[in-house]
């Protein structure tokens, strides 16, 4: 049995990935001590990307259950006690509620691209860019429709925002998750009053019965306390029932935030990639931006800071569907290779390749990309007749096809001069070691980090915050994170490669003129 004791000290931090619910233990001084996790999958019905709340809830019980029993495993008792917990989730979608709690419409997931009307006259009211996953395109475009439902609102949040309220009774998010749902004010920390004005005076706003300031969550800082483990929370969550209630809450954050804090990149000048299902970059600006870019999400910090965020909705799916096909080739064929050894094996092979994938092009589009101006998606995969198709240069350019969507909001970045000191990668992309870093050092132009705790990812990143507001350390965040958590963490850096620079945008050069090829297989296929 393990020599460490619980305590009633420990952290427990929860996050709704895209594929995976995960759920990490912490110590009071952030080393995670056990984890449990539950697969899930999001629908496609009736047009609309969704989860069943029926879902949230069993896989939310399956995670914290088998991360339980792992810590009855190590520690010889269950879980009863802890300091602080946090919820953390995909960030934006559309959640709404009645007055009685009732779910009035299905979740609406960030991967939709069906508010592209409501984004776009809303970036026109506002001057200020709203993408089609935020929760106000969502609730706009909802009354654009004239969806029956709308006028029963009296709430609406996110995931995390909704599991935190059912578990705690408070209707709050940290910033950061609120910033994807209505723009934020930095300078007071909460939602701009003048465009939730100028909201409110839509004439068909005005025509229901309610206010969007009345139905928003309530914003929330990282270290601010969010309610306290309810009763009815605590049952929901630990169906062995011995999980007490009472237990502080910190308030809950996107996955975005969570990146940033498990990357440490909530300081001026840093920023993240975060490399799974989807795609996104983060950077903390030193400014704003001289004008509104539809490509460019501003979002914040845990704390408020304004952050310029690139998100991209495809990333690695594409690319293991492709490694599922060479994988059941080795299966058919005898062969031995666990899936691990076939990922490590088909990445290390992509290093031998040419550096702009000698005339090989992949498009990994499973749904729209607002960034490239795309409303459906088909993933692509094309060649020139002359080009060096080996396995080298195919998997090279599934890997490019990862980042290449990317590329084209960080140029806009470029443009503005926004200087980023490193950029630090987690995800599925960076889990064979080198590989992923060094293509997107090269792909980015900018040195690429990756840290030992890497592999936790939002869950452990929600979980620190959870420490953070249980502390009480009078640190800032910024602070906090570089004195008492990142210290005795280490990383790898890899600079770019000139070879792989100029590879990247010879590839990028395919890429682009290859967009029409794209638009014209959503339209006949």
């Amino acid at each position: 049995m393990n020599k460490y004791t619980l305590t009633g000290k420990e952290a427990l931090g929860i996050e709704f990935g895209s594929t995976r619910i995960k759920a990490v233990l912490v110590d009071e001084n952030n080393n995670p001590i056990a984890s449990g996790g539950h697969t899930w999958e999001n629908r496609l019905e009736n047009g609309v990307w969704t989860y069943h709340i029926d879902d949230v809830w069993s896989g939310l019980q399956d995670a914290y259950s088998k991360l339980n029993d792992e810590v009855k495993d190590k520690f010889g008792s269950y879980i009863k006690n802890l300091s602080s917990i946090g919820f953390s989730a995909m960030m934006h979608g559309y959640l709404p509620f009645d007055e009685n709690g009732n779910q009035l419409a299905e979740f609406r997931t960030w991967r939709n691209t069906i508010t592209g009307d409501a984004a776009s006259k809303l970036t026109a009211l506002f001057n200020f860019n709203i993408p089609q996953r935020w929760s106000i395109a969502h609730i706009y475009q909802a009354v654009l429709n004239g969806e029956e439902h709308v006028k029963n609102i009296a709430f609406f949040t996110t995931l995390a925002g909704y599991v935190h309220w059912q578990l705690s009774g408070e209707k709050v998010l940290g910033i950061g998750e609120a910033s994807g749902m209505f723009p934020i004010d930095s300078d007071i920390n909460d939602y701009d009053k003048a465009m939730l004005n100028k909201f409110n005076e839509l004439d068909e706003i005005k025509a229901l019965p309610w206010n969007i300031n009345d139905i928003l969550p309530r914003v929330l800082l990282a270290g601010e306390p969010a309610g306290r483990l309810s009763e009815k929370g605590a049952a929901l969550l630990d169906q062995s029932g011995n999980l007490k209630a009472g237990i502080l809450m910190c308030p809950p954050e996107g996955d975005a935030g969570t990146g940033m804090v498990a990357t440490n990149a909530v300081s001026q000048r840093t920023g993240n990639v975060s490399a799974g299902t989807s795609i996104f970059s983060m950077v903390v600006l030193e400014k704003q931006l001289s004008r509104v870019y539809e490509e460019i999400d501003m979002v914040t910090t845990p704390t408020g800071k304004p952050v310029a965020m690139v998100h991209c909705n495809n990333c690695c799916t594409d690319l293991d569907y492709w490694v599922n096909l060479f994988a059941q080739f080795s299966e058919a064929s005898g062969g031995t290779l666990t899936k691990p050894q076939i990922y490590d094996l088909l990445y290390n092979e992509a290093l031998k390749g040419d550096a702009d994938c000698g005339g090989i092009v992949s498009y990994n589009y499973f749904s729209g990309e607002p960034v490239s101006h795309m409303d459906d998606g088909r993933p692509l995969f094309a060649r020139t007749p002359n080009c060096s198709f080996n396995l080298a240069n195919f998997f090279r350019a599934q890997i490019f096809s990862t980042m290449a969507t990317l590329k084209i909001g960080m140029e806009i970045l470029e443009n503005e001069a926004v200087k980023i000191d490193c950029l630090t990668g987690h995800g599925g992309l960076f889990k064979t070691p080198i590989v992923g870093q060094r293509l997107m050092a090269g792909a980015m132009n900018s040195p690429v980090s990756v840290m030992e705790t890497a592999g936790e990812g939002g869950a452990w990143g929600i979980a620190v915050l959870a420490n953070y507001t249980a502390g009480n350390f009078g640190l800032s965040l910024e602070d906090y994170l570089n004195e008492k958590v990142f210290s005795k963490y280490k990383s790898t850096t890899v600079e770019p490669d000139a070879a792989d620079v100029e590879g990247f945008e010879k590839y990028m050069k395919l890429y682009k003129a290859g967009l029409s090829v794209e638009k014209a297989a959503c339209d006949n296929i």
